[in-house]
């Protein structure tokens, strides 16, 4: 019996003008679908010229630069069309969708369908629905108690999985990708009798109560930071950026 961890999977993942879903941008992205372990990963690039400044910060993060997306972007229309349909593509075939951080890059990707389509993320999928397999929801979930951080980077040495090129949309979702199945054989006694179906539904309730434990945190530290309980995708945003 081939066990969901290691069957076809597909990934996305994006880089961005910033880190607010409501007024950020999305400036690359990239879906990859690896039909097996070991196999040769298929891999869709887009280049987006967001029609907005590029902070310096940002820039420093994934090295591409606004004179860069401005010559070789494309209109961000017609990009995140195409990012839609090939995730509603992939939810056809019944390939889960591997997101770090899902709440981040779906709800950022929805918001640009709105600002540049008049559309929304759930509009694509309205009898197949996403399966999402979030590898920081997991991670966290099932290794609780486990001190540190768990951006990509780090949950890529704690599975030993090879990150080359962080901060390249396509680097960065074969990495997360690959990092959900070592979570799937690491943890296959908890994993393996779970449909990718029942897993998006635990990780909604898993992310909650994460949250809502890190806004106690928060609130016991002084600190007025909100912390979004949805997931995979934040509800839509109260006004138009």
């Amino acid at each position: 019996m081939t066990y969901w961890y290691e069957g076809p999977l597909a990934a996305f993942d994006t880089e961005t003008t910033g880190v607010d879903v409501e007024t950020d941008r999305i400036v690359s992205a990239a879906v990859v679908v690896q039909d097996a372990p070991e196999s040769l990963p298929r891999v869709s690039r887009w280049l987006v010229d967001p029609g907005v400044p590029v902070p310096a910060g940002a820039t420093a993060v994934h090295g591409l630069t606004e004179e860069h997306l401005q010559r070789n972007g494309r209109w961000p229309a017609p990009v995140v069309f195409e990012i839609a349909e090939q995730l509603a593509e992939h939810a056809a075939r019944g390939r889960p969708l591997v997101v770090m951080n899902a709440p981040f890059d779906l709800t950022l990707l929805d918001r640009e369908l709105r600002r540049h389509r008049a559309s929304s993320l759930e509009r694509w999928f309205p009898s197949v629905p996403l399966r999402v397999l979030d590898p920081r929801v997991l991670d966290k979930h099932l290794d609780r108690y486990r001190k540190g951080r768990r951006t990509l980077t780090d949950l890529c040495a704690h599975y030993g999985v090879e990150l080359e090129g962080a901060h390249d949309a396509a680097a960065d979702a074969l990495a997360a990708l690959e990092v959900v199945r070592a979570l799937g054989r690491r943890f296959a006694t908890r994993l393996e009798r779970l449909s990718p179906a029942e897993l998006h539904t635990l990780q909604a309730n898993w992310h909650a109560a994460q949250a809502r434990g890190l806004q106690s945190w928060f609130a016991r530290n002084g600190s007025d930071e909100t912390v979004h309980t949805e997931w995979p995708l934040r509800p839509e945003m109260p006004a138009a950026a």
